[in-house]
């Protein structure tokens, strides 16, 4: 089945179907649309880039394109960061741009359903709700589901250009 995956966010109500792969950010459950992903590294070193915002940690060379890495932790304020053995990037593909996200641990690759993603409660306040597809259910677990792409042009980012609404 295709589904059109250009406004996630949109489509949350009925027809949010897909994979996601999950992460872990602190104590919570993430997770983002697999399309999106290019491939999950270990966290290595950075370039620093002067007078850039603490959640952009620098640069990589990847294989000879210049990627920035955001960590998602700083981002969302969750308080005391810690690089450990299970830290890693996420390199992502968003409109032709790499970049990468540092998380906390990748956990798995989960397919949903539209009836497994539910709407955001205005409740959630470490992430404005904009950038949320809805929270996914399966089985006991909650997901956070991130819209990346959203998130990631976002004026405050300013990583990407804009995609249109």
């Amino acid at each position: 089945m295709n589904v059109n995956r250009s406004d996630l966010s949109e489509l949350a109500s009925d027809a949010s179907v897909g994979e996601y792969l999950t992460f872990v950010l602190g104590s919570e459950e993430y997770g983002i649309e697999i399309l999106k992903v290019q491939e999950i590294r270990g966290y290595d070193a950075v370039t620093k880039i002067a007078n850039t915002p603490d959640f952009i940690k620098g640069v990589i060379n990847l294989r000879g394109t210049i990627a920035p890495i955001v960590d998602l932790r700083v981002r969302f304020n969750l308080g005391n960061v810690e690089y450990n053995e299970f830290t890693v990037v996420i390199i992502l593909n968003l409109s032709g741009r790499i970049m990468g996200i540092v998380v906390d641990g990748v956990s798995d690759v989960i397919a949903l359903s539209a009836g497994q993603i539910r709407a955001v409660p205005d409740l959630v306040a470490t992430i404005d709700t904009k950038y949320l597809v809805g929270l996914g259910t399966v089985e006991n677990r909650m997901l956070i589901l991130v819209d990346i792409e959203r998130l990631m042009t976002s004026q405050e980012m300013a990583l990407i250009e804009t995609v249109a609404d």
